[in-house]
């Protein structure tokens, strides 16, 4: 009998806030044993074609991106993020709000490091542009900045009260959650809501809404996530069966900025066959 094949479906790469570019990614992913690799920067398909081209034998390519959302009916709105699947990156409508959030999130980060510099911290804008290399930026590469710095040491102080977690936090725009998954369905994408009950990450939403996401068309839940407790992946896993989702399992791996590895959490090979079926955009490849 085979082995089941290994599958991770939530990695970043520099196209947003990963360390290893597209094409290391897929290289690292096939290195570590993967057979499915879905690539999620954060509200960008930059690194899709890259992706492609560096695809080594044996492995499959997923296509996807980890869309910034939020949920507007509690105050104040709680942020949330949903993976999208094998989505068209050419449906006017998506690539219009994914455009308009990767811009607001610039925006937010100049602000930010603004607020450092008043406080006469030495971080420069133009060296965090550089750092992100064309991709999203995002906080991650502010705290790189205070890390070189040496005002930390890890991604996690920066993430901390003292710095970005509180005190030079600012909100960003986000897509409604409802209406990021219209988006992602009409661009023939697939919708899953990433570690949905990561309370360690903060708020987290009610089952409730969880129940009305499906009903307008999520597909899945992930449920295998280091962010996610043994009781917290069985919670999911039983909502997820309730409701008649999905459930993926994933590394959500960003290279050293966290110390997770590739197929650290797998998805399931029905869940997997599920994804690719209900996608209408574009397929999965896979390199001979």
């Amino acid at each position: 009998m085979s082995a089941a094949p290994r599958i991770d479906l939530h990695t970043h790469s520099t196209a947003s806030d990963g360390t290893l570019s597209p094409a290391e990614l897929v290289r690292a992913a096939a290195e570590a044993g993967l057979d499915v690799v879905a690539i999620t920067d954060h509200d960008t398909t930059a690194g899709w074609a890259s992706a492609l081209d560096a695809l080594p034998a044996g492995l499959s390519l997923v296509r996807g991106a980890e869309l910034s959302c939020r949920w507007y009916g509690e105050e104040p709105a709680l942020p949330l993020h949903l993976l999208a699947y094998l989505f068209d990156p050419d449906a006017p409508e998506l690539v219009a709000e994914l455009a308009r959030v990767r811009a607001a999130r610039e925006e937010r980060g100049e602000r930010i490091v603004a607020l450092l510099r008043a406080d006469g911290v030495d971080v420069s804008w133009p060296e965090i542009l550089t750092g992100a290399g064309g991709g999203t930026v995002g906080r991650p590469h502010i705290a790189q900045a205070l890390i070189r710095a040496g005002l930390v040491t890890t991604t996690t102080e920066a993430f901390g009260p003292d710095w970005l977690g509180e005190r030079y936090r600012l909100p960003k725009e986000d897509i409604d959650v409802f209406r990021a998954i219209r988006l992602v369905r009409a661009a023939g994408g697939v919708p899953v809501f990433a570690h949905p009950r990561a309370t360690r990450r903060g708020r987290i939403v009610p089952d409730e809404l969880i129940a009305d996401l499906a009903a307008a068309g999520l597909a899945g839940l992930e449920a295998d996530h280091e962010d996610h407790s043994p009781a917290e992946r069985a919670h999911v896993r039983a909502l997820a069966g309730e409701l008649g989702l999905l459930v993926t399992g994933s590394s959500d791996f960003h290279g050293t900025h966290k110390t997770v590895r590739l197929g650290a959490f797998t998805t399931g090979p029905e869940a997997y066959e599920r994804i690719v079926a209900e996608a209408r955009g574009v397929t999965e490849v896979a390199s001979g």
